[in-house]
């Protein structure tokens, strides 16, 4: 297992004024908080370093690009982080908290003119002015106390609009992006956080489908899938004002996913949006999953520089699954178009790997997410779980470059994608899949009490071999360059007690540790309040007594 803790140098110490202050040192910050009173969450530390390096090389390839005609050659090159760049960037950071990420972005980003750093609390305000002086950035950074929603809307006129808004928020950010997507310059980078994975991820797809306007499918492609769907939200809300959005990265990290976007306006292009949406049959037997797009377009036969939107003909499925005969969920809509810039992405590898600055200290992950970001099929949304397909056929797993050569000498291309570990992300269609894991049964038979009647087992397997795929060479594209050289692809969890946390919270120390603790089992411990009887709850009473 890869990990990529031992980069992280977080310090936590009092402070000389007050032994119920603490210091918080990362990157080029140092922070001053009460203990308890301000939300800082260390795990989101590779989210802050992944947004500088995003927004530094965003501002280098679009922005100084874009302002040529104001932003001399000469000044694009004296752009120095820490220092006021009067046509550099203006950054709203929404909800802010601590101020942290809006200093690292000041201390660390190049070329930027003002940063506000807003937030309805009126101590996390004095918190973030406090340390806006502490760390010598009053010129850069203004403390700002507001409703976030309420402040988009009134930057909504063009010479107020910034542009790169970010929102990480607690749970699911879904208020804040129409505010978020009219306050944004054309072509302005909007950053996202959905922290709300048992939503996304299809335990509740009711919650979901009022919160986002999708239905997600429980699916080992759920993270994949938390994307698409979030992407299709902020395109939603884009639209309504004539914009479109463009996705440069979109990541899936932790215990939340992240997406960078440039939003465009365009109302031409908007009508693309109807055929960049799908909707998703899954089987629910072998959990094979088709796509069944919302739009069509074509050239106008007379005019072919104009195009011609329509309906799709369906479904794409039959009623029953062709592979095991069992019936189909329905989810989505997803965003079925690239979720990532592959140019892009180049490009910001390209600049972490050739000056790794010395404040990312998560360097290391950066560069091995990225790694396999850059490897991804772009136009193959979602992916298989190799142990899953495996598990529905009850074999041997087969060895992921076994499975991925038989793909490729087939003529086929095949990739990870940085969601999964085991993933098989193809534009092979799912009979091939299930044509290769017959071949390799014949291999490693199916125990016969295993082909119940009526199984996908059974199902799938009883199916005569299409074809004879090779397995017993390895294809020199199997083994992707990341996997050679053992880049930090899939760390393991960063921390023990790792995750989203509660709303103003220190997620450091050993008041963390004892929440932990009291919380462990809380949910059993109620249900079996819940089946006592009034006598056995007196007794447990007079127990704890």
């Amino acid at each position: 297992m890869e990990s990529d803790t031992k980069g992280i140098t977080l310090e936590l110490q009092p402070t000389p004024a007050s032994n119920s202050m603490q210091t918080i040192n990362e990157g080029s910050a140092e922070i001053l908080c009460k203990q308890g009173h301000v939300f800082y969450n260390p795990v989101q530390q590779f989210n802050r370093d992944l947004s500088i390096s995003v927004i530094s090389t965003y501002n280098r390839l679009f922005r100084a690009g874009e302002s040529k005609g104001e932003t001399g050659e000469g000044e694009r090159d004296a752009w120095k982080p820490g220092v006021k760049s009067e046509n550099g960037l203006r950054i709203l950071e929404a909800l802010s908290a601590t101020g942290l990420r809006s200093i690292r972005y000041a201390k660390e980003i190049p070329g930027v003119k003002e940063i506000i750093a807003n937030d309805l609390s009126k101590s996390a305000v004095e918190s973030i002015r406090e340390n806006v002086i502490h760390n010598k950035v009053e010129d850069l950074i203004v403390p700002n106390q507001a409703d976030a929603t309420t402040l988009m809307y009134l930057s909504a006129p063009p010479e107020k609009r910034f542009d790169v808004i970010d929102l990480d928020p607690y749970g699911c950010p879904n208020k804040f992006l129409d505010g978020a997507v009219q306050s944004i310059k054309d072509g302005g980078l909007l950053l996202v956080t959905a922290t709300d994975m048992a939503v996304l991820a299809g335990n509740t797809p009711e919650a979901c489908f009022v919160k986002y306007g999708s239905v997600p499918l429980k699916t080992k492609a759920c993270h994949e899938m938390a994307l698409r769907i979030l992407l299709r939200c902020i395109e939603g809300h884009a639209n309504r004002y004539g914009k479109y959005i463009e996705p440069l990265l979109s990541i899936s990290a932790d215990f939340y996913v992240r997406v960078f976007v440039r939003v465009f306006y365009g109302p031409i292009v908007c009508k693309r949006s109807l055929c960049k949406q799908a909707m998703i049959y899954q089987c629910t037997g072998c959990e094979t999953f088709t796509l069944q797009p919302l739009g069509t377009s074509k050239p106008v036969e007379k005019n072919p520089k104009l195009t011609k939107y329509g309906l799709p003909t369906g479904p794409t499925v039959n009623t029953h699954c062709m592979h095991c005969n069992h019936r189909h969920h329905l989810g989505g809509p997803i965003w079925s178009a690239p979720i990532h810039n592959q140019s892009f992405v180049n490009e910001l590898l390209a600049a972490v790997q050739r000056e790794p600055l010395t404040q990312l200290v998560t360097n290391r992950r950066i560069v091995g997410k990225l790694s396999v970001i850059s490897e991804e099929l772009p136009d193959v949304p979602l992916y298989y779980s190799l142990d899953k397909l495996c598990s529905v056929l009850r074999l041997e797993i087969i060895p992921v470059l076994k499975f991925r050569s038989a793909l490729l000498h087939a003529g086929y291309e095949v990739s990870y994608s940085h969601a999964c570990k085991n993933s098989i992300k193809t534009n092979a269609p799912p009979e091939v899949l299930w044509d290769i894991l017959r071949c390799w049964s014949k291999r490693h038979p199916v125990k016969p009490e295993r082909l119940v009647d009526g199984s996908a087992t059974k199902a799938i397997l009883e199916q005569v071999v299409e074809k004879e795929y090779n397995l017993d060479d390895i294809h020199p594209n199997a083994n992707p360059k990341s996997r050679k050289e053992a880049l930090a692809r899939y760390p393991e969890n960063p921390a023990a007690h790792w995750g989203p946390g509660t709303r103003a919270t220190l997620m450091i120390g050993e008041g963390k540790m004892e929440k932990s603790h009291k919380n462990q089992n809380k949910r059993q411990r109620t249900k079996d309040s819940e089946r006592m009887s009034p006598d056995e709850k007196a007794v447990k009473l007079d127990d704890k007594n």
